[in-house]
């Protein structure tokens, strides 16, 4: 609960724009939330506000250096915002009017074929004023692409043609006895038919930097490997981007990057990340770790969480605490719900039981195993027996390592004491048989 409030706060200050270029460390033991934490504070931002994901191994094993992995991951979580204005034609469909006529080959350049020909008018009408304008092939295939039909409010950009149905106009609502619950009712619009309107377009800076250093531009984006991006490039971006904002062309919003596994990275990314904070345009970073005092990655010296302490010092802390029983209980009772399991009182709290003395996510695999062993009992719920079947089928990890601990010395390539009673030695036949008896064991 205080991990959830702590994060409430920063959700808060990234909201307000009092975050930037900070740092963020949601440190526990396994299994205390810290992923699903950082989840929920993607979606409570919402769509407009970039959140990149990312684990701290991924920097590894891509095909591009370090530095520059994480250079494309923070851009990624800097959203851009560039405002357009552009002229459309605004109103309501009064009438389509389409005709068809059979085009002779004497007509058509270089004596091709004839073929079917479409023109057509278009009645469109405000409030104030009505006109009507003449459509081309393409514009009459664009408006049967969208079902545009009379009654409709649309809007056209002049510059490219596209046609955008806003929805139906509130006077044709009784033109049909029943609509689909998706339509929308608008009002027709006022004024003049042609407006000036502002069009934003949110797009992240490592868009931007793909687009400008590539030879097929956008595209691009969706070929997947991106490559390394120099770093002229990128500065030749900031300082249009920059210099957008100054004019009030475009707004730049600090999104979120989210790197789980955090100590897996090494003392070079650590570095990168000290640095990169100091920047103007860092992005809010997020970072997560289950590990207590432990080596930094590639050297010999420990550090709380496998975190450089200069680092560590520009971190706000925020501690996650193991579930509570009534936690864990309303966690499963969600998960039943999401799962579609209908399960007794008495084996939810069995299960919740189980989860505190195991771990949550022991638990949550046992939801669905558990009703797969109601299924086969032909019961539509679960109870206490289909509990402990299941309990008793997988094992968690403490019992695991109790079997381990009792059965070491029939694994094979075990690691032994010289002491040991079952150490290979060149006159230890008792040690011989065992050893062949284990290499013809199927």
């Amino acid at each position: 609960a205080k991990a959830r409030k702590a994060v409430g706060v920063i959700y808060r200050m990234i909201n307000e724009g009092k975050i930037g270029g900070r740092a963020i460390l949601l440190a526990g033991k396994p299994g205390t939330g810290k992923t699903a934490i950082a989840m929920g504070l993607a979606h409570q931002l919402g769509e407009n506000t970039p959140f990149t994901t990312m684990s701290g191994s991924e920097v590894f094993s891509l095909e591009m250096s370090k530095t520059e992995a994480l250079t494309q991951a923070m851009r990624k979580s800097i959203g851009v915002q560039i405002l357009e204005e552009t002229e459309v034609m605004e109103g309501e469909v009064v009438e389509i009017q389409i005709d068809t006529s059979f085009a002779s080959g004497d007509n058509k350049p270089g004596g091709k074929k004839g073929g079917m020909e479409k023109t057509g008018r278009l009645t469109l009408c405000t409030t104030d004023m009505e006109t009507v304008y003449d459509l081309g092939t393409k514009m009459i295939d664009a408006l049967s692409k969208e079902k545009v039909t009379a009654g409709d409010v649309i809007t056209i950009d002049k510059a490219s043609g596209k046609i955008t149905k806003l929805g139906r106009s509130f006077s044709r609502s009784r033109d049909y006895d029943a609509m689909g619950s998706q339509t929308r009712f608008v009002q027709c619009p006022e004024g003049e038919l042609q407006k000036r309107k502002e069009v934003v377009h949110n797009v992240s800076l490592h868009e931007i930097d793909v687009i400008n250093s590539r030879q097929q531009g956008f595209l691009a984006l969706f070929a997947g490997d991106t490559g390394e991006i120099k770093s002229e490039v990128r500065e030749q971006i900031d300082a249009k981007v920059v210099e957008w904002k100054e004019e009030g062309r475009a707004k730049i919003i600090p999104g979120v990057l989210f790197i789980d596994e955090v100590h897996m990275l090494d003392m070079e990314c650590f570095s990168f990340l000290n640095r990169a904070l100091e920047s103007d345009m860092a992005p809010v970073l997020v970072i997560a770790t289950n590990r207590g005092i432990t080596n930094i990655r590639g050297t010999e010296y420990k550090s709380p969480h496998g975190i450089p302490l200069d680092l560590l010092d520009r971190l706000m802390i925020v501690s996650t605490d193991p579930y509570t029983h009534d936690e864990i209980l309303k966690i499963l009772s969600v998960r039943c719900e999401e799962e579609d399991v209908e399960m007794a009182d008495d084996a939810l709290e069995l299960l919740a039981r189980i989860g505190t003395e195991t771990s949550l996510r022991y638990a949550i695999q046992m939801v669905i195993t558990a009703s797969l062993a109601a299924e086969k009992r032909k019961s539509a719920q679960v109870e206490i027996e289909d509990i402990k079947r299941v309990y008793k089928l997988f094992v968690d990890v403490k019992r695991s390592t109790q079997y381990l601990m009792e059965y070491n010395k029939e694994y094979m390539y075990n690691e032994l004491d010289d002491s040991d009673e079952y150490a290979v030695d060149n006159g230890d036949e008792e040690a011989d048989k065992k050893e062949d008896s284990m290499e013809t064991s199927p």
